[in-house]
């Protein structure tokens, strides 16, 4: 772990030398979307939106609240599992080769050692980058068991990043808010800049039991 840790904390620092970013005014953190305990009408009524198959990780009421902090214009997208662990193995470059192809979005889903459930939406398909890339349409989520979302502060534009062995999204001060390994097994969040959120698992380390990979089209 110790060679794992030194991985992911080198790299921002090489990034942010090659990228000039603009100190922006921190952004306010997305206001907490709560769940009520017992069943309540919502202020709007959330659509479930179509999926080609069933979710090993999220639940129909997990579904229809993310589906409210999605963005406008994937409203009525339907969902296609493009990569899962399950089918498709423990390995970031098989994600890589399932998102051939596709532009995005990208909704990451997974859970952990612990149960938690955590990820990330991202404006563009995954793929190997020299640089980060993305849109503030792109944010971090945790079931802390209620659903939180973090959203872009404006502060850098450090969205996503993908390398051989790591695939990494919001960045600032040498640390991710999320991280996950070549193998998809382990990983790491940190607060940071890009997202201003929490560390969306239990632990900043954590193994990863299940992984989805939704393409929004």
């Amino acid at each position: 772990m110790k060679g794992l840790r030194w991985r992911y904390t080198r790299l921002p620092s090489q990034v942010e030398d090659t990228l000039s970013g603009e100190k922006g005014e921190e952004g306010e953190e997305e206001e907490e979307k709560e769940a009520a305990p017992a069943p309540a009408p919502a202020p709007e009524d959330p659509v479930e939106p179509p999926l080609a198959e069933a979710s090993q990780v999220l639940g129909a009421s997990e579904i229809r609240q993310l589906s409210l902090h999605l963005p406008p214009r994937v409203t009525g997208y339907s969902w296609s599992l493009a990569f899962c662990t399950a089918r498709d193995g423990f390995s970031l470059q098989s994600l890589y080769r399932q998102m051939e192809g596709h532009s995005g979005p990208v909704l990451l889903v997974l859970k952990d050692q612990d149960g938690q459930i955590f990820g990330a939406f991202s404006s563009s398909a995954f793929r190997l980058s020299k640089g980060f890339y993305g849109t503030g349409e792109t944010f971090l989520f945790s079931f802390s068991p209620q659903l939180k979302v973090f959203k872009w502060t404006g502060s850098n534009s450090f969205f996503v990043k993908g390398d051989l062995d790591s695939l990494m999204m919001g960045s600032g001060s040498g640390q991710f808010g999320l991280w996950l390994d070549g193998d998809l097994y382990h990983g790491g969040s940190h607060p940071c800049a890009t997202f201003n959120n929490e560390v969306l698992a239990r632990q900043e380390q954590f193994c990863v039991k299940e992984l989805e990979a939704w393409v929004l089209s």
